[in-house]
Protein backbone atom coordinates (compact mmCIF):
# COMPACT_ATOMS: atom_id res chain seq x y z
CA UNK A 1 0.00 0.00 0.00
CA UNK A 2 2.58 2.34 0.66
CA UNK A 3 3.97 1.93 -2.52
CA UNK A 4 0.67 2.82 -4.42
CA UNK A 5 0.44 6.15 -2.30
CA UNK A 6 3.89 7.14 -3.36
CA UNK A 7 2.94 6.43 -7.00
CA UNK A 8 -0.08 8.54 -6.95
CA UNK A 9 1.71 11.51 -5.58
CA UNK A 10 4.40 11.62 -8.32
CA UNK A 11 1.83 11.53 -11.00
CA UNK A 12 0.01 13.61 -9.36
CA UNK A 13 3.31 16.34 -9.24
CA UNK A 14 3.95 15.12 -12.46
CA UNK A 15 0.69 16.13 -14.06
CA UNK A 16 1.28 19.60 -12.15
CA UNK A 17 4.36 19.81 -13.64
CA UNK A 18 3.73 18.97 -17.24
CA UNK A 19 0.30 20.89 -17.14
CA UNK A 20 2.77 24.50 -16.35
CA UNK A 21 4.07 26.13 -19.79
CA UNK A 22 7.65 25.75 -20.03
CA UNK A 23 9.43 29.38 -19.55
CA UNK A 24 9.23 31.26 -23.13
CA UNK A 25 6.25 29.32 -24.29
CA UNK A 26 2.95 30.31 -24.27
CA UNK A 27 3.75 32.53 -21.36
CA UNK A 28 1.62 35.77 -21.42
CA UNK A 29 3.72 39.34 -22.71
CA UNK A 30 4.42 41.68 -20.73
CA UNK A 31 2.12 44.50 -20.96
CA UNK A 32 3.07 46.88 -23.09
CA UNK A 33 5.11 50.25 -21.62
CA UNK A 34 3.03 53.54 -21.14
CA UNK A 35 3.68 56.70 -23.71
CA UNK A 36 6.63 58.88 -22.14
CA UNK A 37 5.80 62.07 -20.20
CA UNK A 38 5.27 64.93 -22.49
CA UNK A 39 7.88 67.78 -22.43
CA UNK A 40 8.08 70.12 -19.81
CA UNK A 41 6.50 73.52 -21.09
CA UNK A 42 8.95 76.15 -21.61
CA UNK A 43 9.52 78.83 -19.11
CA UNK A 44 7.40 82.30 -18.89
CA UNK A 45 9.31 85.12 -20.60
CA UNK A 46 8.38 88.07 -18.53
CA UNK A 47 10.26 90.51 -19.82
CA UNK A 48 11.66 91.06 -23.54
CA UNK A 49 15.48 90.61 -23.94
CA UNK A 50 16.89 93.99 -23.30
CA UNK A 51 14.00 95.55 -21.76
CA UNK A 52 14.74 98.02 -19.22
CA UNK A 53 14.34 97.34 -15.38
CA UNK A 54 13.35 100.75 -14.59
CA UNK A 55 10.13 102.55 -15.54
CA UNK A 56 11.37 105.13 -18.59
CA UNK A 57 9.91 108.56 -17.76
CA UNK A 58 6.96 109.63 -19.85
CA UNK A 59 8.28 111.76 -23.01
CA UNK A 60 5.55 114.77 -22.73
CA UNK A 61 3.04 114.83 -20.14
CA UNK A 62 2.27 116.87 -17.03
CA UNK A 63 5.70 118.64 -15.52
CA UNK A 64 6.40 116.83 -12.15
CA UNK A 65 4.74 119.15 -8.98
CA UNK A 66 6.80 121.12 -7.12
CA UNK A 67 9.00 119.14 -4.98
CA UNK A 68 9.32 116.13 -6.94
CA UNK A 69 11.93 115.87 -9.17
CA UNK A 70 13.41 112.66 -11.58
CA UNK A 71 17.28 112.08 -10.50
CA UNK A 72 19.32 110.90 -13.63
CA UNK A 73 20.03 107.42 -12.08
CA UNK A 74 16.22 106.39 -12.70
CA UNK A 75 14.93 107.05 -9.44
CA UNK A 76 12.55 109.91 -7.86
CA UNK A 77 13.50 112.42 -5.80
CA UNK A 78 10.89 114.49 -3.33
CA UNK A 79 11.21 117.23 -1.07
CA UNK A 80 8.97 116.29 2.03
CA UNK A 81 8.69 118.55 5.59
CA UNK A 82 6.33 116.20 6.70
CA UNK A 83 4.01 113.30 6.24
CA UNK A 84 1.48 114.70 4.40
CA UNK A 85 1.20 114.67 0.68
CA UNK A 86 0.32 117.70 -1.16
CA UNK A 87 -2.54 116.66 -3.50
CA UNK A 88 -0.36 117.22 -6.67
CA UNK A 89 2.64 114.89 -5.05
CA UNK A 90 0.14 112.57 -4.48
CA UNK A 91 -1.77 112.79 -7.62
CA UNK A 92 1.93 111.83 -9.76
CA UNK A 93 2.87 109.43 -6.89
CA UNK A 94 -0.20 107.05 -7.85
CA UNK A 95 0.57 107.58 -11.96
CA UNK A 96 4.06 106.58 -10.61
CA UNK A 97 2.48 103.34 -8.88
CA UNK A 98 0.77 102.80 -11.90
CA UNK A 99 3.86 102.51 -13.98
CA UNK A 100 5.91 100.71 -11.31
CA UNK A 101 3.23 98.09 -11.19
CA UNK A 102 3.55 97.45 -14.61
CA UNK A 103 6.84 95.91 -14.12
CA UNK A 104 6.81 92.08 -14.58
CA UNK A 105 8.87 91.79 -11.00
CA UNK A 106 11.37 93.54 -9.03
CA UNK A 107 10.76 95.61 -5.62
CA UNK A 108 10.63 99.18 -4.82
CA UNK A 109 12.90 100.69 -1.82
CA UNK A 110 11.33 104.02 -0.87
CA UNK A 111 14.39 105.67 1.28
CA UNK A 112 13.33 108.77 3.74
CA UNK A 113 15.80 110.85 5.47
CA UNK A 114 14.83 114.13 7.72
CA UNK A 115 16.57 117.36 8.46
CA UNK A 116 16.07 116.75 12.06
CA UNK A 117 16.36 116.71 15.12
CA UNK A 118 19.92 116.60 15.32
CA UNK A 119 20.14 115.28 19.18
CA UNK A 120 16.99 112.53 18.86
CA UNK A 121 17.63 109.31 16.50
CA UNK A 122 14.66 107.99 18.00
CA UNK A 123 12.45 110.74 16.88
CA UNK A 124 14.64 111.44 13.32
CA UNK A 125 14.13 107.98 12.55
CA UNK A 126 10.07 107.66 13.37
CA UNK A 127 9.61 110.73 11.40
CA UNK A 128 11.02 109.78 7.90
CA UNK A 129 9.09 106.21 8.79
CA UNK A 130 6.23 108.20 9.03
CA UNK A 131 7.17 110.10 5.56
CA UNK A 132 8.29 106.70 4.05
CA UNK A 133 4.87 105.11 4.98
CA UNK A 134 2.77 108.68 3.22
CA UNK A 135 4.77 107.60 -0.05
CA UNK A 136 4.34 104.14 -0.04
CA UNK A 137 0.47 104.55 0.52
CA UNK A 138 0.26 106.97 -2.53
CA UNK A 139 2.25 104.37 -4.34
CA UNK A 140 -0.51 101.41 -3.23
CA UNK A 141 -3.06 103.71 -4.12
CA UNK A 142 -1.48 103.97 -8.18
CA UNK A 143 -1.46 99.80 -7.84
CA UNK A 144 1.60 98.81 -6.94
CA UNK A 145 1.46 95.81 -4.35
CA UNK A 146 2.40 96.84 -1.13
CA UNK A 147 4.22 93.28 -1.02
CA UNK A 148 6.67 94.90 -3.74
CA UNK A 149 7.70 98.15 -1.45
CA UNK A 150 10.64 97.94 1.03
CA UNK A 151 10.66 100.82 3.16
CA UNK A 152 13.97 102.40 4.65
CA UNK A 153 13.73 105.25 7.08
CA UNK A 154 17.14 106.42 7.29
CA UNK A 155 16.33 108.95 9.94
CA UNK A 156 19.03 112.41 9.74
CA UNK A 157 22.01 112.09 7.65
CA UNK A 158 24.81 113.79 7.68
CA UNK A 159 23.39 116.00 4.99
CA UNK A 160 20.13 117.15 7.18
CA UNK A 161 17.66 117.19 4.45
CA UNK A 162 13.87 116.11 4.37
CA UNK A 163 14.03 113.80 1.24
CA UNK A 164 12.35 110.61 0.49
CA UNK A 165 14.24 108.87 -2.74
CA UNK A 166 11.71 106.37 -4.82
CA UNK A 167 13.88 103.92 -6.39
CA UNK A 168 12.56 101.40 -9.21
CA UNK A 169 13.82 98.32 -8.85
CA UNK A 170 17.90 97.92 -10.12
CA UNK A 171 18.13 101.20 -9.05
CA UNK A 172 21.35 101.49 -6.68
CA UNK A 173 21.09 103.91 -3.73
CA UNK A 174 22.68 107.28 -3.33
CA UNK A 175 22.91 106.68 0.78
CA UNK A 176 24.98 104.08 0.21
CA UNK A 177 26.93 105.15 3.46
CA UNK A 178 23.70 104.78 5.63
CA UNK A 179 23.52 100.87 5.06
CA UNK A 180 25.80 100.25 7.96
CA UNK A 181 23.96 102.54 10.54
Amino acid sequence: MRGAGGLARRAVLAGLVLARPARGQDAPADPPLPDPAPAPPAPPRLAPEGAPVAPSLPEAGPPAPPGMEALPSGAVRLRLASERLDPAVEQALRALGARLAALPAGRVTVEAQVAGPADDVSTARRASLARAQAVKAALVAGGLDATRIDLRPLGRLAAGADLVDVLPPGVASANGGARGR
